[in-house]
C-alpha cells in the first residue's frame, strides 16, 4: 500500500512509494549520492589544502616571536584556530604581556562557541564523537558544512575539511618553525592572508539577500573601525552586533509600513 505524507510547508499529500522498477530509481539515487559526495570532498580538500598551507606562516611567526618548537607545535595541536594563534604570537612578538596576549586570543576564539551551537543541530553527531568534533569547529569547517544541502553532506564536508586542515596545518607549522630562518619575512610570501581569503570566498556566495549583505557590510566596518582602538579579538566580537542591529532596523521599518497601510 502506498505511503502518503503531508508536505510540512504546503500541507499537500505526497506519495512516497517508488513507482518505477525496483532497481531503476535506487540505482539513479545511488549514483547521484556518489557524485554529490565527490563534489563535497573536492570542495573540502580545496579549502583544507589552501588554508592548511598557512601553517607555514604561523610556524615562522611563532618562532620569530621567541616560542620554542615544542610550544609552537603544541599551539597548533591543542588550540587549532589560526586567527587566535596568530593573535597570540603577534602580541608576544610586539612585546605584549603574555596574559594580555592570551586574553586577546581567547576572545577571538569565542566565535567558535557560536559556530558549535549551530553545528551541533546541523550535524547531530553521536555523543561520543562530539568532544573530538569540537576540536575541528573553526571558520573553514563551519563554512563548508553550512554550504551543504543536507545533514549527510554537511557531516562529510565537516569531516573532510577538518581532517585535511588539521593534518596540513600541524605539518606546515612544524616545517615553518624548523625553516623560519630560510623563509625570512613571511609578509613577503603573503601566507598569512590565505586563510581569511579562502573564508571570504566561501562566505560571499552565501550573501544573497539585502539583509545578509547589509549585516556583512556593517560587521566589516565595525571590525576594521574598532581594530586600532580595542584589544585583539574584541573587534570581532563587537562586529557580531551587526546582526541584531540590522534585524531591529528591518523590523522597525516593517512596522512603519504596516502602520501606513
Amino acid at each position: 500500500m502506498a505511503e502518503q505524507t503531508a508536505h510540512p510547508a504546503t500541507g499537500q499529500i505526497r506519495d512516497d512509494t517508488p513507482t518505477g522498477p525496483a532497481d531503476g530509481p535506487r540505482a539513479a539515487g545511488a549514483s547521484g549520492a556518489r557524485r554529490s559526495d565527490s563534489a563535497v570532498v573536492r570542495d573540502a580538500l580545496g579549502v583544507g589544502v589552501a588554508v592548511g598551507l598557512s601553517g607555514f606562516a604561523f610556524g615562522v611567526t611563532s618562532a620569530g616571536a621567541g616560542l620554542t618548537l615544542l610550544q609552537t607545535c603544541a599551539l597548533s595541536l591543542l588550540v587549532f584556530t589560526g586567527a587566535s594563534q596568530f593573535a597570540l604570537v603577534g602580541a608576544l612578538a610586539g612585546g605584549g604581556n603574555p596574559f594580555t596576549a592570551a586574553a586577546g586570543a581567547f576572545f577571538l576564539g569565542t566565535r567558535n562557541a557560536f559556530y558549535g551551537l549551530r553545528l551541533s543541530q546541523l550535524l547531530a553527531l553521536p555523543r561520543f564523537a562530539k568532544p573530538f568534533a569540537a576540536q575541528w569547529v573553526i571558520d573553514e569547517t563551519t563554512a563548508v558544512a553550512l554550504a551543504q544541502p543536507d545533514r549527510r553532506s554537511a557531516r562529510l564536508g565537516f569531516t573532510a575539511t577538518g581532517l585535511t586542515l588539521y593534518v596540513l596545518w600541524n605539518l606546515t607549522t612544524l616545517l615553518g618553525a624548523l625553516g623560519a630562518e630560510a623563509l625570512g619575512d613571511t609578509t613577503a610570501w603573503g601566507l598569512d592572508a590565505a586563510g581569511p581569503a579562502v573564508f571570504l570566498a566561501l562566505l560571499a556566495p552565501m550573501l544573497k539577500t539585502t539583509t545578509e549583505r547589509a549585516t556583512a557590510g556593517i560587521a566589516v566596518l565595525l571590525g576594521l573601525g574598532l581594530l586600532p582602538v580595542l584589544p585583539a579579538g574584541v573587534p570581532v566580537l563587537v562586529s557580531a552586533l551587526a546582526a541584531p542591529a540590522v534585524l531591529w532596523f528591518r523590523g522597525r521599518r516593517a512596522r512603519k509600513e504596516e502602520t501606513v497601510r
